[in-house]
């Protein structure tokens, strides 16, 4: 059987993000489980325009959705901002809608409360998309797992919460994926 295939989407195009650094410590992380080919998908990369603008045919939308579509699941690294996900995250996840359905996504967040409240957010958001998120969530925060809130260096007790995630993550993008065939 193909292994699964898992996309680390990258939920900021800010200048300054450090997105990047959480996305690769999670995927230096899920790819020593071995359970899945791991990928980092940076959202900034499409140059998505916003949604409803523009004809459809945009190369960054084509590339999206089909790069989507080549996903069993997803890990979304998300910064809260303003209490909320980032509007170039929410764009990225209005810019396309089947390619998202029977899929599973587990949510690593960051920000002065952990980034809970955007988890929380974007949870509904992923409901309306047909997107099962699992339970568990790694948070971390910017006083606590960052240095000068510029450089991420988490503490060894998040591995053993962002495993719990993946192993639930691979459970259920291997069920969904049955369902999808």
């Amino acid at each position: 059987m193909k292994p699964l295939s898992i996309g680390i989407i990258l939920g900021s195009t800010r200048q300054g993000r450090v997105s990047p650094q959480v996305g690769n410590w999670v995927k230096e992380m899920a790819d020593r489980r071995g359970d899945a080919i791991y990928e980092i998908v940076d959202i900034a990369d499409f140059q998505l325009p916003f949604f409803g603008e523009g004809t459809g045919q945009e190369p960054g939308l084509i590339a999206w959705s089909k790069k989507l579509s080549n996903l069993d699941g997803f890990v979304f690294i998300v910064q809260e901002y303003n209490h909320s996900i980032t509007g170039a995250l929410k764009n990225a996840l209005d810019s396309a809608r089947d390619e998202w359905n029977n899929k599973a996504a587990g949510i690593v967040s960051y920000g002065s409360t952990g980034g809970a409240r955007a988890a929380e957010h974007l949870r509904g958001i992923l409901g309306e998309l047909l997107v099962a998120d699992v339970r568990a969530h790694p948070t971390f925060s910017i006083f606590t797992d960052f240095e000068n809130i510029q450089t991420f260096k988490p503490a060894e007790l998040h591995v053993d919460k962002i495993n719990s995630m993946l192993d639930q993550l691979i459970g259920w993008s291997g069920a969904l994926k049955t369902l999808r065939s």
